[in-house]
């Protein structure tokens, strides 16, 4: 572990020990790039750590994709490890992860980084405690699942309110009626935990979702098929038949109409709400029209009354350490080249700001051994280096593969997976 700072400037400054920022770590070390890495938490693991006050992961957290299409390829999960990892497998995980390759000696732990700004060409970077430092450049890689979302109702709810970034376990529903606001993945899964103390457990949906099991003739879901590729709107229609075959209907259930087809949002991975649903254990609620007292009043002209609401709306980037001019905000989200190059900047980089259905913790290493090639090229060959620089000085290449996302602010760095790796690959061989 990293005791003393020196000859910062030549070095990059790696912001993050979670799976995004040990995988950087792990490819500038393998390219021989010199860094430093920040975490806040006393260890790695990002939200995975549920040590780490910032941690969004609770008692009863899983991976909702297999570890066998989530882990790093390199470094495969024991054969021990459960198909569907508990946030204890993970944090176990990331700790052999980060012992195997020997990057704790580069990490400063519990060390906040409070500002970052261009300075001479390079980042100058103030963390507590430390001080202020000057560095090559930067890899932002602190994840974008930390920062709630709070949407405001009309009224005033005198229960218990909280965000599902507070939630740990169950204990908290104990004899109370609930209220799940938001039914994406965490949603459905506090719901499900929640059937066993609660009093009574509701859920209150905006719009309507697709639900896929986890498992599929006694296989992790998304470790069949693959092998056979067809036109996007034939696969669309293909599975969204062969989905209600495995989990019925959600409209049966009470919830609204998909506003998407089938791979145009982040669908819902949960074997258990349908279950539970149909039990009667849980009820569907519209859209909050209000708040009065202990009743909420829904759009559909319903009303009930509760004890605790439980905000599972989802969670806003947030890099607050960088003003947003520094990295190109653009509406929800920084306007980067593959979700990862500043336009101007060939220094500053962002590693956690990608979303896509399979990407797994590969897919993330990959981002990161583009960018250790890039600042290597940079430095051994700038004519290969300046062949990326113009192109991400053009257009932004479409991302979606051919689907139409939902308009919402967290699909604004959504992209396709296989689109998204093929980009990667060509990118990596403009570097040569």
């Amino acid at each position: 572990m990293n005791t003393i700072y020196e000859n910062t400037s030549e070095k990059y400054a790696i912001i993050g020990a979670g799976p995004a920022g040990l995988a950087a770590a792990k490819n500038l070390k393998e390219q021989g790039i010199s860094f430093d890495g920040f975490e806040s938490a006393a260890n790695v693991g990002g939200l995975w750590n549920i040590e780490n006050e910032n941690s969004t992961v609770y008692e009863s957290a899983h991976l909702i994709s297999s570890k066998r299409m989530t882990e790093f390829t390199d470094f495969p999960m024991r054969e021990t490890v459960a198909d569907y990892p508990s946030h204890r497998e993970m944090r176990q995980y990331f700790i052999d992860f980060a012992e195997h390759f020997d990057l704790y000696k580069n990490y400063f732990f519990n060390t906040q980084v409070e500002q970052l700004k261009p300075v001479d060409g390079g980042w100058e970077i103030t963390v507590k405690p430390g001080g202020t430092h000057l560095y090559k450049g930067v890899l932002i890689a602190n994840g974008n699942l930390s920062h709630p979302n709070i949407p405001t109702f009309e009224g005033q709810f005198d229960g218990e309110i909280i965000h599902s970034k507070s939630y740990k376990n169950a204990a908290l529903f104990e004899g109370k009626r609930v209220l799940i606001i938001g039914a994406g993945n965490s949603g459905c899964d506090i719901a499900v935990d929640a059937v066993h103390r609660a009093k009574s457990v509701d859920i209150s949906v905006r719009r309507g979702y697709h639900f896929v099991p986890k498992y599929v003739f006694g296989k992790p879901a998304d470790s069949i098929g693959g092998k056979l590729t067809f036109p996007k709107p034939v696969k669309q229609r293909l599975d969204t038949v062969l989905l209600k075959f495995f989990t019925g209907d959600p409209e049966n259930f009470g919830f609204p109409k998909p506003d998407h087809k089938l791979y145009e949002s982040h669908p819902i991975v949960n074997s258990l709400i349908l279950y539970h649903i149909g039990h009667g254990d849980i009820s569907v609620k519209a859209d909050i029209k209000k708040m009065d007292g202990k009743t909420i009043h829904f759009k559909d002209g319903t009303s009930e009354d509760y004890d605790l609401v439980l905000l599972a709306t989802g969670y806003k980037l947030h890099y607050p350490f960088i003003d947003q001019e520094h990295l190109n905000w653009n509406g929800a989200a920084p306007k980067l080249y593959l979700n990862i190059f500043h336009p101007k900047h060939n220094n500053l980089f962002v590693l956690s700001m990608i979303e896509a259905a399979g990407i797994g913790w590969h897919g993330r290493a990959k981002m990161s051994n583009l960018v250790a090639k890039f600042i290597k090229a940079q430095e051994e060959t700038p004519q290969k280096a300046q062949k990326l620089i113009d192109a991400k000085s053009k257009s932004i290449p479409n991302l979606n593969g051919g689907y139409k996302y939902i308009k919402l602010d967290r699909m604004a760095y959504y992209v396709h997976k296989d689109t998204y790796l093929k980009e990667l690959a060509k990118h990596e061989k403009m570097l040569g």
